[in-house]
C-alpha cells in the first residue's frame, strides 16, 4: 500500500461506491414503476413544468433505467478508485462525495414536493447523507478536505446532474439499438 493511502481507510473511499450501490438498488427497484404510476398526478400538480420533462419521464423504462444506473456505477467506481489512490485528496472523489450527498438532499426535497415517497427518499436519510457527512468528517480530520463554498455546492450538484444525464443518454443509445 502506498504511503498516501496508509492513513485513509478504504471505508471512506470505497464507501462511496458501497453507499451508492445500496441507494441505487432502491431506485432500480422502484423508480420506473413509481414514475409510471404517478405521472398523471405529477403532471397535474406541476402543470407549469416543461412538456419536454414529461416526454422524457414517459420514455424511461425499467431496462433503460437499469442500464443508466450501470453507467453511473462506472463513474462512481472511478471516483472511489481515484479517491483511494490519492488517499482521499482527489478533487474528483471529493466532488463525487459532495454531489452524492447533495443528491440525497434533492431526493428529500422531491419527497416533500410530492408529499410522500419518491424513489431514493428512504436511503437518502439513512445512507446517502450520513455517508457523505461521515466521509467529509474523516477527510477533514485527515487534513485532506478541500474547502467548500457556494461554488463547490453548485459544482457537486452539477457533477451529479451531468452523471445522471450522461448515463441516461448512454442507456438510451444502448437499449434502443
Amino acid at each position: 500500500m502506498s504511503e498516501i493511502t496508509q492513513d485513509m481507510s478504504p471505508a471512506v473511499t470505497f464507501g462511496l461506491l458501497a453507499a451508492w450501490a445500496l441507494h441505487d438498488a432502491e431506485e432500480v427497484a422502484f423508480g420506473p414503476r413509481w414514475i409510471r404510476e404517478h405521472l398523471p398526478e405529477l403532471r397535474e400538480r406541476f402543470s407549469g413544468a416543461p412538456e419536454r420533462l414529461w416526454t422524457v419521464l414517459e420514455g424511461v423504462d425499467q431496462r433503460e433505467f437499469t442500464v443508466a444506473v450501470g453507467a453511473v456505477a462506472v463513474i462512481v467506481a472511478a471516483a472511489s478508485a481515484r479517491g483511494h489512490r490519492t488517499g482521499g485528496r482527489s478533487a474528483f472523489f471529493q466532488g463525487a462525495v459532495d454531489g452524492f450527498g447533495l443528491h440525497g438532499l434533492v431526493h428529500l426535497a422531491q419527497a416533500v414536493a410530492v408529499r410522500g415517497y419518491t424513489p431514493g427518499s428512504v436511503t437518502s436519510p439513512l445512507i446517502v447523507i450520513p455517508y457523505a457527512v461521515w466521509a467529509r468528517g474523516r477527510l477533514r480530520r485527515a487534513g485532506r478536505l478541500r474547502p467548500t463554498d457556494a461554488r463547490g455546492v453548485v459544482s457537486g450538484l452539477a457533477l451529479a446532474g451531468a452523471a445522471t444525464a450522461l448515463s441516461h443518454f448512454v442507456a438510451r443509445r444502448l437499449v434502443k439499438r
